[in-house]
């Protein structure tokens, strides 16, 4: 049972569990006979050989509502591809698979780096989501793209139908909305979020003052969740980052581009399971050692194009700030499990905190080295004023390596 308390910037829309699945199926039917949704999944293919892919695909196949898919597929070879192709060809909704390894696609890609757009080169799920965005687009019925990742253990349809619903219902004004949910099975999941980014940005609020920036990033229940939804003219317009700050840099550029009053969170589910990633300070560039570095300067860099000034000095009273807090945090984490009975281990939370410390210290003096950092991919609206054909071209790309 959901709460319904309202805080911070943004609305938040909380589940009760009072709502049957069949009778948010049927709204969702009527809506699309007026606002067209299409699922945007950003795969490697090493997800279609888990468990998890193969449960996604058996719940899809039961959404009536969809438009279509689009399926963007990384590292995959010819014969990967085409066992994608038919396995997702289980799905009554038209399906379309971006295969980013086919000649074609590669071609596309070479030329948008041929027009001097920059960060082409870096592979991963922001260049994946980015490219499927611009073939989107490229068709003028779609109304409303929601994007969520293929790794869920615990997958169910009706996720899909809580990202839509609040930014294709006619009588709300929602532009983007956010998923959330709880990260918890035997103990408390989510340690980048809950012991490094919240305690973090709420250091810099102290650190820095009053902004209005971090008390919309504060808003967020989950905000390095990986599922959301928007709407085509909100699509359109914002730059892409390749890097695992990502989400982080999505919910940037959603506050530079539309009113804090047309951003939402929904609880799009009780709890979520999916792949873990490490925590290693001796391997800065694998894992959430790698995720919270990017986070951290992707947040630093936001901050300075505000015009917020930071020096060596600020950033170590950042570090002492943010320790202190997360400690604070942790004794709350504490009480949290004790009262449901769930497993917590204070020592290994501590002991994340102080690599997440190393990971700050690392990632100040990089952003102090290098204050522009990797250059976002750009929006749509940009790639489409330098290269005015770009979506046909793209739709024809995959059209040639889907019949190839």
């Amino acid at each position: 049972m959901g709460d319904f308390f309202q805080n911070g910037t943004i609305t938040t829309l909380q589940d009760f569990g009072e709502r049957r699945y069949e009778d948010l199926e049927r709204e969702m039917i009527e809506l699309s006979k007026r606002r067209n949704m299409v699922l945007l999944l950003p795969a490697l293919y090493s997800e279609f050989e888990t468990p998890a892919m193969d449960r996604i695909i058996n719940e899809l196949k039961e959404i009536p509502y969809l438009y279509k898919i689009v399926l963007g597929l990384d590292k995959a070879t010819k014969e990967q591809f085409e066992d994608v192709k038919r396995r997702m060809s289980v799905i009554p909704t038209q399906v379309d698979v971006l295969w980013n390894d086919g000649p074609n696609m590669e071609q596309m890609y070479n030329e948008v780096l041929d027009a001097g757009f920059s960060s082409i080169h870096i592979r991963g799920k922001g260049r994946n989501v980015w490219m499927c965005l611009g073939y989107i687009l490229a068709d003028p019925d779609a109304y409303a793209i929601a994007i969520h990742d293929c790794d869920i253990v615990d997958y169910k349809k009706d996720m899909v139908g809580k990202l839509f619903y609040s930014v294709v219902h006619p009588a709300l004004d929602f532009e983007f909305n956010k998923g959330y949910y709880a990260r918890v099975n035997q103990g408390l999941n989510g340690r980048a979020t809950r012991l490094f980014y919240t305690p973090l940005i709420r250091s810099l609020e102290k650190v820095i003052g009053d902004n209005k920036y971090l008390d919309y990033m504060d808003s967020f229940r989950y905000s390095l969740s990986g599922e959301f939804a928007f709407i085509r003219s909100l699509a359109r317009g914002i730059r892409v980052s390749p890097t695992w700050g990502l989400e982080v840099s999505t919910l940037s550029e959603v506050y530079d581009h539309t009113s804090i009053h047309r951003i939402c969170q929904t609880e799009i589910a009780d709890s979520y399971e999916h792949k873990h990633q490490e925590l290693s300070t001796s391997e800065a560039n694998q894992g959430i050692s790698k995720m919270s570095n990017d986070i951290a300067q992707t947040i630093f860099r936001i901050l300075s194009q505000q015009g917020i000034v930071f020096s060596e000095a600020t950033f170590k009273s950042l570090i002492s700030t943010y320790v202190n807090e997360a400690i604070k945090i942790i004794t709350k984490y504490n009480a949290v499990s004790k009262i449901n009975g769930l497993e917590y281990n204070r020592g290994k939370e501590i002991a994340a905190v102080e690599s997440f410390a190393k990971v700050l210290n690392r990632s100040y003096k990089e952003f102090l080295n290098d204050p522009l950092g990797v250059p976002s991919l750009s929006s749509w609206v940009t790639v489409r004023g330098v290269i005015p054909d770009f979506g046909e071209k793209l739709v024809e790309a995959v059209e040639k390596d889907n019949h190839t």
